[in-house]
């Protein structure tokens, strides 16, 4: 699998702040590389750098030192220059929170990047449905955020980066604060989507059992500042059954052998 992203020796450190009185390193010496079309997730302690790393190749923070490659190409390091948020429509982000804009429906809020973008057209459009009723969001086209549910919110938030169609999707625990059968049902939408169109996707999350059931590689991530601790091959057979993977043969020795790097 050809390297399409390359994290070499990145570090982080953000100065004094409230309450600490000395630098703190985020990351230090992190390097990993993800390939074309894989499905990476990076699983790690809560403050060990999983959303400060996917912020720095988003390119919505700067690194204090080491490279980030895309195709071979540097697009983030200390001497970069500034900043490019999305580097030109080549990642997209999906948060913890939705973001959606609250005084759009929901069709306006799928097809808001298409026209910032100034790529809105019959072709994008039909995209844009296809992908809402891939995930049952046919119907509700026409209702405002706080008329969905949350399970549907993070639907459209997660058709409007995928409509206009980045090589790279970064992924920071989007189903987190979410029931336990809204997420698997989540999970089971986004591995469908990912299968149909083979995103190259860098997924953190903290949920050991999310990161195998999701992902083609796992990474674990030390505490602050992060580094590797553990690389993972995940050869569950795919399509997978997100609702049973506990009982697929090999989860639980990978599931342990995780654990125990995570300390």
């Amino acid at each position: 699998m050809n390297p399409l992203l390359d994290i070499v020796g990145l570090g982080k450190r953000f100065g004094p702040r409230a309450g600490r009185t000395s630098a703190f390193w985020a990351i230090k010496d992190l390097s990993f590389s993800v390939g074309e079309g894989e499905f990476l997730t990076i699983v790690g302690p809560s403050g060990s750098g999983k959303s400060t790393l996917l912020n720095l190749v988003a390119q919505i923070d700067a690194p204090t030192e080491g490279e980030i490659r895309f195709r071979g190409e540097v697009i983030g390091g200390p001497a970069s220059g500034a900043l490019q948020p999305g580097c030109d429509r080549q990642f997209g982000y999906v948060t913890q929170d939705d973001t959606l804009l609250p005084w759009r429906t929901l069709l306006e809020n799928v097809l808001f990047p298409l026209r910032v973008q100034g790529t809105l057209d019959a072709g994008t459009r039909d995209r844009a449905a296809q992908l809402m009723r891939a995930v049952g969001l046919q119907g509700f086209e026409r209702h405002y955020p706080h008329e969905l549910s949350g399970g549907m919110r993070k639907r459209a938030a997660l058709i409007r980066t995928l409509v206009y169609d980045p090589p790279v999707i970064l992924m920071d625990e989007p189903f987190g604060a979410l029931d336990a059968q809204t997420r698997t049902q989540l999970q089971q939408d986004l591995l469908r989507l990912w299968n149909v169109g083979r995103k190259t996707i860098v997924f953190v999350t903290h949920e050991i059992g999310e990161a195998i059931a999701l992902g083609d590689r796992a990474l674990v991530f030390t505490r602050a500042p992060a580094r590797v601790a553990g690389e993972h091959a995940i050869a569950l057979p795919r399509p997978r059954d997100v609702a049973n993977i506990y009982v697929a043969d090999g989860f639980a020795e990978l599931h342990g052998a995780i654990r125990k790097e995570l300390g």
